[in-house]
This record gives structure tokens, sequence and C-alpha cells, in this order.
């Protein structure tokens, strides 16, 4: 649908904080919900093994025992979202994007206490990609496909950021829908240079954890690091997997030495990987891989 440029980003921007707002969920819930399944994975196999090695002992009794009322959904729907300090359970005029946390000073209406700023943060930096995309193609499948693999993003690089996990949920979803979105012309590549790049970018980081780890014995990253690559290689091509892992190299060398500075390294002395990948991939969609390439050996001196 043709639209005024300035007409179809402010549409997307509405989407975007509505979008926003919703990724803020899924940031915090989440993990917590991928914890809760290990968790209910470990008793199920636990007493599975408790049963089988010796039946008739109290572990198996225990286990024919009346089992506990199953907990109280938790997914990305219900509960409704309440204030951690105080249970108070957020209305819907509380919980509109960016307005509703001005309205309250950045408080809870019912404790005060202190509401992240990050919130409205992820809302507005959702609604500026949205609305980025929205001016530059409009009402258009294209555009939509983007809007979606920005989302993705923000909700990878805030959750690996406070977990260090790069969930397969968004991961894996993400990566077919690259694949997917070459094959529909959504992308603008074609669909062997999609499938070429997904399958470098998950061996070239593969190759390089398992060289780190053979001569270090130690890990240097995840395998959802390499799934996201992936999912980029996907998206922008083979071509493009060197500006990005170039870009996401030097922004988290840097901010690592920034942040040891400071003493502000987690335990352990590292920093998560996926935030700059996130940072690299959503500069390559603002930007392109060339322009990012150039712009890094230019700061390298090269």
């Amino acid at each position: 649908m043709l639209l005024d440029p300035w007409w179809s980003a402010a549409l997307f921007g509405v989407l975007g904080l509505l979008i926003g707002s919703f990724l803020n969920v899924v940031i915090y819930r989440l993990p917590k919900m991928m914890e809760r399944q290990w968790n209910e994975e470990v008793a199920a196999y636990a007493a599975e093994q408790a049963a089988r090695l010796s039946p008739g002992s109290a572990a198996a009794q225990a286990i024919e025992a009346p089992q506990q009322p199953p907990a109280e959904p938790f997914n990305l729907m219900v509960p409704r979202s309440r204030c951690p300090a105080c249970g108070h359970m957020v209305q819907w005029y509380e919980n509109i994007p960016v307005l509703s946390y001005l309205f309250l000073r950045g408080n809870c209406s019912s404790c005060g206490v202190r509401i992240s700023v990050r919130y409205p943060l992820v809302e507005l930096g959702t609604a500026g990609l949205f609305a980025f995309l929205g001016h530059g193609g409009g009402l258009s499948a294209p555009t939509l496909a983007w809007c979606l693999f920005a989302a993705a993003m923000v909700a990878l690089a805030m959750i690996d950021w406070d977990t260090t996990l790069l969930p397969d949920d968004i991961t894996l979803p993400l990566l077919w829908a690259g694949l997917i979105g070459s094959t529909l012309g959504w992308t603008g590549l074609a669909p062997a240079t999609s499938i070429a790049g997904s399958a470098a970018g998950y061996l070239s980081l593969w190759l390089v954890y398992w060289g780190f780890k053979l001569a270090t014995g130690k890990e240097g990253m995840g395998y959802g690091d390499f799934k996201l690559f992936a999912a980029l290689g996907a998206w922008f091509g083979w071509q493009a997997l060197v500006p990005i892992i170039l870009m996401a190299s030097v922004i988290g060398a840097i901010v690592g030495l920034a942040m040891k500075f400071r003493n502000q390294l987690r335990e352990g002395g590292y920093v998560p990987f996926g935030p700059f990948l996130v940072g690299a991939g959503l500069a390559s969609m603002v930007f392109t891989p060339e322009a990012i390439l150039q712009a890094v050996l230019g700061r390298l001196g090269l």
C-alpha cells in the first residue's frame, strides 16, 4: 500500500511502541519460563531414574505419593503484570507505552518503588527501528518482515545481557524467517545466498568455539551465538558475515575493556557476545554491511 513516507513512519512507530511493550514482557518472562521448564524436566528425569534404579525403595514410594498441585500458569499471557515489590496488578492505563511511565513518574502507583527506565527505552528503541523501516519501505511485506527481525533482535540483546542466554525460541524462528523471507523475495537475497549465509554463520563460530576450547580448555561463547550468527547470515547473506563479526568484535572488546577498567565485569570476567552481534546486525539493517566494513577498517587504520 502506498503511503506518504512520514505517515508510514508514524504508523510503524506506533506499532513499534506496542511491540516494544510486549518485548518487555518477553525479555522478563521467557528466561523464567525456560528455567521452570528445565526444573520440571530435571525433576521428571530424577523421578524416572529413581523409580528405575530402586523400585520399592523410599524414593520410589515418594514418587508414587500424591503429586503437589500444579504451579500457577506462567507464560507470556498470564498472569497479568504485577509490581515485583508489592504485587500491585498493573492496570491497562498504567501499561500504555512510554506515556504511563511518564505519568507515573517512573514509580509504582501503589508502593512507589522505582520502575526501571529500561522499559520505556525498549519501547522507544523498537518504535525508532520500526519508524525507520516504515519510512523506507512503506506498508509492505518486506517492511513487516524486517520489523519482525528488529523486534527479535531487541529481545535477544536484552535477554542475553541479563541472563547470558539466547533462547532457541527466538533464534531458530529468526533463522527460518530469514530463509523463508529470501525465498519470498522479502530480504533482497537469493535463496542460495541466504542458505550459504546461515551455514557459514553457524560453522564459523562453531570452529572458533572448538579452536578456543582446545587451546585453552575454556568455553569462549555459547551455542546460542552460533545460532544467532546463522540467523544473521540467513538475513544478510554470507558476504555480510565478515563485516558483522568485525564490528561486533571491535565494539565488544571496547566495552569489555571499559567494564574491566571499572570493575564491572561479571563473575568469571566475561561479557555476553550476543548484544554486540545484535548491534552489528541492526547496524547492517540501517546501513549496509559494506559500509560497516569500511567504517571498521577505517577505525583500525586499514
